[in-house]
Parts: C-alpha cells; sequence; structure tokens
C-alpha cells in the first residue's frame, strides 16, 4: 500500500511538471522564433542565403511549437485524445514535417557555409537569394515527401472506453517506416554536416593566421559559422534521445514500465526543446540579433509609453473641455436646458478629438 501511495505521488508530480515543461518550451519557442522573424523581416535582412535560411529555420521551428507542442503535452496529461481524428494525423504529420525541414535547411546551410569560405568568389553566381529560395522550396517539398507517410501511420480509435491517438500500421511496417525517418532526417543529415564543418573549420584556422589581422568580411563570416555550427550541434544532440529510444524499442529489449515511459517523455522534452533554443544562441552569439531584439523591445516600450501619454493627453483635454463647456453652459442658459445640451455637446467634442486621433 506504501508503495502504490508513493508512486501515485511520483506521478501526481510528474503530472504536474510535465505541463509546466511544455509551456516553458511554448512560451521561450514562440516568443523567441516571432523575435527571430521579426528581426530579419523588419530590418529587411532576408537579402542573402544564410538569413533565409535562418528565416526558414524559424518559420519551422514556430510552426513546430504553435501546432505541435499544446497537443502533444495532453498526451501525457490527459487519459483522452480529446481534438478528433483530423487532428490526431496533422499533428504528427506536422512534426515530421518541421522535423525534416529543420533537418534538411541545417544540411543545405553548412553547405552554404562551405561554399561562403572555401569559395567566396567563385560560388557568389551560386548562393544568390533566388536559388536560396529555390532550395527552400526544394526543402520543404522533401519534406512532405518523407513525412507524408505519416498521415496514415496515426488514427484515433476506442481502447476500453479510452480515445487515443496511435499508431495503426503493422509492426513491420511501423519499423521499416522508423528507421527510414532515422537515416533520412538524422543520419544522413548529420553525415553531411560533419563533413561540410569540418572542413569549413579547419580551412578558416589554417589558410589564415589567427595572429594576423583579419578582413572584417572574414571576421563576419567566422562568426556566423560558429552561430551555425552552435546551432546544429544542438539539432543533432538534441534529437538524438528520440532516435535512440525509438531504435532501443523495435532493436533492443525496452520494457514498459515506468522507467522506460519517463525516459520516453524526458526524450520528447529534449528534442521539442530544440525548436526553442535558436533564439538563444542567435542572441548569444551574434551581435547583430542583440541589437535587433534590442530594437524590438525599445520600440515596444516606446509605444507602450506613448500609448498612455496620449491617452492621458486626451483625457486631460475632455476634462478642460468640460470645464469650459459646464462653465459656458452655466452662464448663457436655464438648468434643463444646460444637462441636455452640456452631455450633447461633450459627447461630440469626444468624438471629434477621437477622430482626429
Amino acid at each position: 500500500m506504501e508503495g502504490d501511495s508513493e508512486n501515485d505521488n511520483t506521478w501526481q508530480l510528474v503530472s504536474i511538471l510535465i505541463p509546466l515543461v511544455y509551456s516553458l518550451i511554448f512560451l521561450v519557442g514562440t516568443v523567441g522564433n516571432a523575435l527571430v522573424l521579426a528581426v530579419l523581416l523588419r530590418n529587411g535582412q532576408v537579402n542573402t542565403t544564410t538569413n533565409l535560411f535562418i528565416l526558414n529555420l524559424g518559420v519551422a521551428d514556430l510552426c513546430f511549437i504553435v501546432f505541435c507542442v499544446p497537443f502533444q503535452a495532453t498526451i501525457y496529461t490527459l487519459d483522452d485524445w480529446i481534438f478528433g481524428p483530423l487532428m490526431c494525423k496533422a499533428v504528427h504529420f506536422i512534426i515530421f514535417l518541421t522535423m525534416y525541414a529543420s533537418s534538411f535547411t541545417l544540411t543545405t546551410v553548412s553547405l552554404d557555409r562551405y561554399l561562403a569560405i572555401r569559395y567566396p568568389l567563385h560560388s557568389r553566381e551560386l548562393r544568390t537569394p533566388r536559388n536560396a529560395l529555390m532550395a527552400i522550396c526544394l526543402i520543404w517539398g522533401l519534406s512532405f515527401i518523407f513525412s507524408g507517410p505519416y498521415i496514415s501511420y496515426y488514427q484515433e480509435f476506442q481502447v476500453a472506453n479510452v480515445t487515443v491517438c496511435h499508431p495503426i500500421w503493422e509492426v513491420p511496417r511501423r519499423k521499416i517506416m522508423d528507421l527510414c525517418t532515422f537515416v533520412f532526417s538524422y543520419v544522413i543529415p548529420v553525415v553531411i554536416l560533419s563533413f561540410t564543418y569540418v572542413r569549413t573549420i579547419r580551412y578558416l584556422w589554417t589558410s589564415v593566421d589567427p595572429i594576423k589581422d583579419m578582413s572584417d568580411s572574414k571576421k563576419g563570416k567566422r562568426k556566423v559559422t560558429r552561430m551555425i555550427i552552435i546551432v546544429a550541434v544542438l539539432f543533432c544532440l538534441c534529437w538524438l534521445p528520440h532516435h535512440v529510444v525509438i531504435l532501443w524499442f523495435w532493436f533492443g529489449y525496452f520494457p514498459l514500465n515506468n522507467a522506460t515511459y519517463v525516459l520516453r517523455i524526458l526524450s520528447h522534452l529534449i528534442s521539442y526543446a530544440n525548436s526553442c533554443v535558436n533564439p538563444i544562441v542567435y542572441a548569444l552569439v551574434s551581435k547583430h540579433f542583440r541589437k535587433g531584439f534590442k530594437k524590438i523591445f525599445s520600440c515596444l516600450l516606446h509605444n507602450r509609453v506613448n500609448n498612455k501619454v496620449h491617452v492621458a493627453q486626451v483625457t486631460h483635454t475632455v476634462s478642460i473641455l468640460e470645464a469650459d463647456l459646464t462653465e459656458v453652459i452655466h452662464v448663457h442658459e436655464p438648468a434643463q436646458a444646460r444637462a441636455s445640451r452640456g452631455g450633447i455637446c461633450l459627447v461630440w467634442v469626444a468624438a471629434s478629438i477621437s477622430c482626429r486621433l
């Protein structure tokens, strides 16, 4: 009995902590990625290939946070799936769609950085905004193709009077599908990332003497490359536990008990947290993004103060007009007429002020 009560207390604690962690991921990811998009779009910084890819990565992360995290949080907090059969398919499809889009985008960025640093002159004709947009279209097209089977992978159905959203494919097909996802969304991109960034870093540190002064262009390329490498490494680390758990489940001994249940939750949380860490990396590493974030916050704060002052000025103006109107009414009109006409004049004055504002 004591063991049962301890387990109940543990799971009550887990049921409280999970929504809090998911809420934190949702808040940080939504605000952070929205700020990244605002910085890039507000200042017209999407005229370079790297910024276009960063913008695309922010869109993928924001879509993942908004359309997946809230729904996935309910799986661990509610007994039933309450969102219907359509959302059961859509949520899991978007999870894999955005995962593929992020993976392919980071892979493309690694190639872009390699060309920019290793062949800065010869790659100019290739590294154009138009070609970057074509690459982004190709990224989303391939992501739709690879994640498309997951539309039929999950389905809503009843189990012991409980509505669940669960895979319905047979075990052999599920094994093949999950293995293909691991290979195409993780293994191949990680291999390409490792190859390109190792060669890029080697070229940066062997072709230029760190003691000598470098040009501003080369310094800027180093900083951007360092930022993108950190983002890529975090993607690989955050999604690794998820894939390890999946492979362990299919090809090892993975008992379904409390310990493995917690392990699955942690692997999901770590992979989902990846969509909210990129803005933090940009803010810590990039001076450009720090300035952009500060400008947006200062503009929001400035607008808020101006609105308060504006409202105070309007209120003060109306108060003065009320006093003036009251004086005029009291001097020139009898009591009944004063009350009715004063109200009409006050409404008219307030309306005219609001129209001018």
